[in-house]
């Protein structure tokens, strides 16, 4: 028993989930001198020192080209190629044998975890690991709520995804925080699949709609967003779908939810 519990140990050390800094969103809050960079839609991956590993936990299969010349410490960041190729980088990322596409593939660094000193001095460490493949994102000062929706503005006229506005003075918090915030021009979330159910009238012999559950344990339909061909071919129970919405009811679900991607497979990150 003693033998078999030494092997399974490195297993579950590997599974565990890392605990990093996550996003809240902005209402309004005071930002001046606070800094402000474009949200990268890619594949959020947390380097070990060692290897990459998903928010989810688990290995990323990259090629050693890519990982060969990281630093030994911690970072955390997105792997991306351009603006709205979500789905080619989610296909490269996942494959458990890593292909040559890869080299379509950067990791950009938004935060050094369990550094020491504000956001800024704890990303200067990254500056001498920098490559064609390891970039640190650009940080630049926001002095006003104009400012900060001028500049949602250009991103998103480009095709990005929105805004992150930071605190740059506080040490660095692995977990949820109010000084880290995210901006878009509409209102995203995720959701976990949990059935599908068949359409009606013109949608017969297709999904009509995905039947999802929140963080909050609320359960509730996402109907329209699908093209044909993903109601012929819909997400799958487990899959982690993003949607976006209008507002929240009082009974913590979401208005008019639309779908808008499959964010990770259910087997994957």
């Amino acid at each position: 028993m003693k033998l078999y519990l030494i092997l399974l140990l490195p297993f579950v050390l590997f599974a565990q989930k890392p605990q990093l800094l996550l996003l809240q969103v902005y209402k309004d809050q005071n930002i001046t001198n606070w800094v402000m960079s474009e949200k990268l839609d890619g594949i959020r991956a947390y380097w070990d020192g060692k290897q990459l590993i998903s928010r989810g936990g688990k290995h990323i299969y990259a090629p050693k080209f890519f990982i060969k010349d990281f630093p030994p410490f911690e970072l955390d960041g997105e792997l991306w190629s351009k603006r709205d190729d979500f789905e080619n980088i989610s296909s490269i990322v996942r494959d458990k044998v890593p292909s040559e596409k890869w080299k379509e593939i950067t990791y950009n660094i938004f935060e050094v975890p369990h550094a020491k000193e504000g956001l800024l001095k704890r990303l200067e460490k990254v500056k001498p690991y920098e490559s064609d493949i390891l970039h640190v994102i650009v940080q630049r000062e926001v002095n006003s709520k104009d400012e900060l929706f001028r500049f949602l503005s250009v991103v998103e006229s480009k095709g990005g995804e929105g805004v992150v506005v930071r605190d740059p003075n506080v040490a660095y918090i692995d977990k949820r925080t109010s000084k880290a915030l995210k901006l878009k021009s509409f209102k995203d979330a995720e959701c976990r699949v949990v059935s599908f159910n068949h359409g009606k009238g013109k949608l017969a012999n297709m999904m009509g709609s995905l039947t999802c559950r929140l963080d909050n344990n609320a359960t509730f339909k996402i109907g329209s967003g699908f093209t044909n061909k993903e109601r012929m071919d819909p997400p799958k129970v487990g899959d982690i779908v993003t949607f976006k919405y209008q507002e929240f009811t009082k009974y913590k679900k979401p208005r008019f939810p639309v779908f808008l991607r499959v964010r990770y497979k259910g087997s994957d990150l």
